[in-house]
């Protein structure tokens, strides 16, 4: 059986990913003002980035709804026996609800399995590539949900943000705590729990030496891997930042394959410029 994985665009993949695995991709919508783009297709976090300096709101982001993603199985179907979807977690986004009753029509029956990843950006994406490697393996599409469902909850899915002015802007941050991380330098962790984002720990200090307490605490946290693959996912990091982070894991871990990817457009919305994080699948 030939099984196509796809996924939301919240995956973050990169384009050369997306080819080399063969990943169907279904953009949600990013709205500015008055207009609508999708995020991966026609609009960069550089947009998003202008759009925040000049009207001081974050932009919107929506689900595609069931009736779009029913054309994407149609349309994704044409070159395969059956699909597995991941979606962004469902306590982030209606997607995943949206995605699961178009999956229901008869048209689709026993060729469209739809899994909730519990997660966003590459912690989803961690899950896709899992996916697809699984397919290729030859596993069914119920082997490959089932699988990939249970491993959800071990996926490190946590970022450092830069400051916290996006995350005030949306409502996840106080003023009061805006204003004291200013103040005393205090840069969060952003980590993801049954499908939900917290604060779980917070850094002092600037950004470099914050980033290196985080990859060092990563490895003490999770000495037991998944060595196939991590993510270094970042939102416009300056490149030697992120290749400081990349020496720092090649020290600390011994992954197979170190993969760096820029968030896209919906996670940018969210986490503002200067966001970083190390992703993998513990055990």
């Amino acid at each position: 059986m030939n099984v196509k994985i796809t996924a939301d665009s919240t995956c973050d993949l990169s384009a050369e990913l997306v080819q080399r695995y063969n990943v169907g991709v279904m953009p949600l919508a990013v709205v500015l003002g008055e207009k609508i783009y999708r995020d991966g297709v026609d609009i960069t976090p550089w947009d998003i980035f202008q759009y925040v300096s000049e009207n001081g709101v974050l932009p919107k982001s929506s689900a595609p709804s069931v009736e779009e993603y029913s054309e994407f199985f149609t349309s994704q179907l044409a070159d395969c026996d059956a699909i597995v979807h991941f979606n962004i977690s469902s306590k982030a986004s209606s997607s995943h609800e949206n995605a699961a009753r178009a999956a229901q029509d008869k048209q689709f029956k026993s060729k469209v399995v739809v899994v909730d990843s519990h997660a966003l950006s590459t912690g989803q994406g961690l899950l896709v590539l899992k996916a697809c490697d699984l397919a290729r393996e030859g596993r069914s599409p119920k082997d490959i949900a089932e699988i990939t469902t249970k491993l959800r909850d071990k996926v490190n899915t946590s970022f450092v943000p830069d400051a916290l002015d996006y995350l005030h802007k949306g409502g996840r941050c106080s003023l009061a705590s805006l204003m004291g991380a200013r103040v005393l330098k205090l840069h969060p962790m952003i980590d993801m729990k049954d499908g939900s984002l917290y604060a779980k720990k917070k850094y002092m200090g600037g950004l470099d030496r914050c980033l290196k307490n985080y990859v060092a605490e990563l490895a003490a946290d999770y000495p037991h891997y998944d060595k196939t693959r991590c993510f270094i996912t970042h939102s416009c990091c300056e490149a030697d930042v992120v290749e400081r982070v990349r020496t720092q894991v090649k020290e600390l871990f011994q992954f197979d394959e170190i993969l760096e990817t820029t968030a896209g457009s919906v996670v940018t919305t969210h986490c503002g410029k200067n966001t970083l994080g190390v992703l993998f699948i513990y055990e």
